[in-house]
């Protein structure tokens, strides 16, 4: 932060719904289709098309609302939010006001005790979440005359949530956005890929004296579609209205746009008031009333909610935290690691597996955990046998896991079938161990003259010895019993 000066941030998050059509009519809400393809007279604009409310699209704002704790509003209301833009058909949006369907809420966020002088969890506020419809695409060719549009997102249902402005750095912008983008993804209201524009964000950022109450002049960066843009850009934005202060001039209230390559904000266009957008209510829509009992039916639907489940990894499984978010990544990765841990019965043991070779695989191909190739219960088996001492737990991660993704059968049969079962029998073991120490009489010297970490050398010989199949705490109590032996001899 700028010496003397304090952020204001409040973030403006617009969440893709996921619903099988659009917000006002039946076209298939979808990504990647034909150019144009999407699109009805309902979502293109044409006179005398009259939109219908997708109930589906209220369900799924109602269960946002329920998860952050809002007021869920009996009757709201839509109205016309009117500019001029290519990719806008109607010349106008219809989104909610003045009243949204979900109004106040909050969540719960790590507070940054750099600005906050001490650490601990604050309670970021919402204003309100409002439904309303998405505007198409604008494409840029390389020619500067040349520009097209794409309509198959207009119409698509958006839910916009706003937040208060209680942010004051942007690391605590970056944590709001992780932990809202964990709970709508959760939720199934959102998948969450911010590459295709299913949630991003515009940032509305001051600065004012530290310690001040009021608001300096706003200014807003747009459309910020991953959680470093959105730290860099209001990183840079912070200083630049700082250092104009420092100077003297003053902050003008404008729309910015985030340059990544160059590293800086770029100024857009005069920041709109309200009175621009000429709001009215929809003459086409009768305000959306929604009842007890339809709130009942979608709270009784609602899943875990993501810190719930947070602090159930902790406290069921002894998990850290750190371990027990990064297990949160995806709704299918935290579900496979539940039915791994409860499969295997060995908590720590899944999370380790999940968080390294699991994640390293699915790095690798690029793929969800959904396409690993392999269960929850046939790696549990794996995770057994490593358990109880049967398999070396670098031959379960080189050769026997490798072989289950191929999908060479189970843990058991593959072990079996490369001889690979872990030696634990004494028997076995004592001969390699005094094989060892009398190859190596001038280590077992140095052990006697003090040199105790040689201790080690002498069990990875041993292993070595024994082609790694060797159970090591076999080998450590065999080296106990015989090392005394040879460190007694003249």
């Amino acid at each position: 932060m700028q010496p003397g000066w304090e952020a204001v941030i409040g973030l403006e998050v617009h969440v893709q719904l996921r619903t099988r059509t659009k917000l006002f009519c039946g076209c298939r809400n979808a990504y990647g289709a034909p150019p144009n393809s999407l699109t009805c007279p309902v979502c293109l604009g044409l006179p005398g098309a009259l939109p219908a409310l997708n109930g589906e699209a209220v369900r799924q704002a109602l269960a946002f609302g329920l998860a952050v704790g809002a007021d869920i509003r009996p009757v709201s209301t839509f109205y016309r939010k009117q500019y001029v833009y290519p990719d806008l058909p109607k010349g106008y949006q219809i989104t909610q006001g003045p009243v949204a369907v979900v109004q106040g809420g909050a969540l719960d966020l790590p507070g940054d005790a750099g600005v906050r002088g001490a650490p601990g969890v604050f309670r970021a506020r919402l204003e309100r979440a409002h439904l309303e419809e998405d505007a198409g695409k604008s494409l840029h060719g390389e020619g500067a005359a040349e520009r097209w549009v794409d309509l198959n997102r207009a119409g698509v249902p958006l839910l916009e949530i706003v937040g208060a402005p209680d942010l004051r750095s942007p690391q605590e912008a970056s944590d709001y956005l992780k932990v809202l983008h964990r709970l709508v993804v959760f939720l199934g209201i959102c998948d969450g890929n911010l590459e295709e524009g299913s949630f991003r964000c515009d940032a509305n950022v001051s600065v004012r004296p530290a310690g001040a109450s009021g608001f300096g002049t706003r200014v807003e960066v747009k459309n910020l579609n991953s959680f470093r843009f959105v730290k860099q850009a209001l990183a840079f934005e912070i200083k630049r209205q700082a250092a104009l202060l420092d100077r003297g001039e003053r902050v003008s209230q404008e729309t910015r746009g985030w340059d990544a390559a160059a590293g800086e904000t770029r100024s857009q266009r005069t920041k709109e008031a309200a009175m621009d957008y000429r709001f009215f209510p929809e003459p086409d829509l009768p305000p959306l009333r929604v009842d007890a009992v339809e709130v009942a039916a979608v709270r009784a639907g609602l899943p875990e909610l993501p810190e719930a489940r947070i602090r159930r990894f902790q406290e069921v499984h002894g998990l850290p935290e750190d371990e027990a978010l990064t297990l949160m990544q995806t709704p299918g990765f935290a579900a496979f690691f539940e039915a791994l841990a409860q499969a295997s019965g060995q908590a720590r043991a899944a999370a380790n597996w999940m968080l390294g070779e699991v994640s390293r695989v699915l790095n690798e191909r690029g793929v969800p955990i959904e396409q690993l190739g392999v269960a929850p219960g046939t790696l549990a088996g794996l995770i057994r046998l490593v358990d109880q001492g049967r398999l070396p737990l670098g031959a379960a991660r080189e050769v026997v896991f490798p072989a289950l993704l191929a999908g060479e059968g189970s843990a058991e049969a593959i072990v079996a079938q490369r001889g690979l079962e872990q030696i634990s029998d004494a028997a076995a073991i004592t001969p390699l161990v005094r094989q060892v120490l009398e190859a190596h009489p001038e280590v077992v010297a140095q052990i006697r003259g003090g040199r105790e970490r040689l201790r080690g050398f002498l069990v990875g010989q041993v292993l070595k010895a024994g082609g790694g199949r060797l159970e090591p705490k076999g080998v450590n109590e065999a080296l106990d019993r015989i090392l005394p032996e040879f460190l007694a001899k003249s």
